[in-house]
């Protein structure tokens, strides 16, 4: 019969075993971006999960348009793009997000012209 006792681990595999290596702050591990986000961030990805991703659902669920949802969800992929590059924000991701949360432009085009901007220099 075969003892788990006697198989020998690796250590990465040992890390990922042991229940209390996961929590956050106990692991070398880099921090999820999701948890860097802020209660009201992640309140908000949890009723879009909740509506299956229907932004006319959470419009309701909030009161508020689904002009103002999509912007706010716009502003938040900017924010978690920027996250999982791991890169610094310079400043043409400082301005473009701004841009963004006062309404002045939308995520996808703040996207596109912060990859242009990164490509060329």
């Amino acid at each position: 019969m075969l003892n788990m006792n006697d198989i020998k681990l690796s250590e990465s595999v040992k890390e990922m075993a042991v229940p209390s290596r996961l929590v956050s702050g106990q692991t070398h591990r880099p921090e999820h971006p999701l948890l860097t986000l802020d209660q009201e961030n992640l309140e908000f990805i949890l009723q879009l999960v909740l509506a299956s991703g229907s932004l006319k659902q959470v419009a309701r669920y909030y009161g508020i348009s689904y002009p103002t949802v999509r912007a706010r969800l716009d502003k938040l992929i900017v924010r978690l793009e920027m996250l999982v590059e791991n890169r610094e924000r310079d400043e043409m991701a400082n301005l473009l997000a701004n841009l963004v949360e006062t309404g002045q432009l939308t995520g996808a085009a703040a996207q596109s012209i912060l990859e242009l901007h990164r490509s060329t220099h």
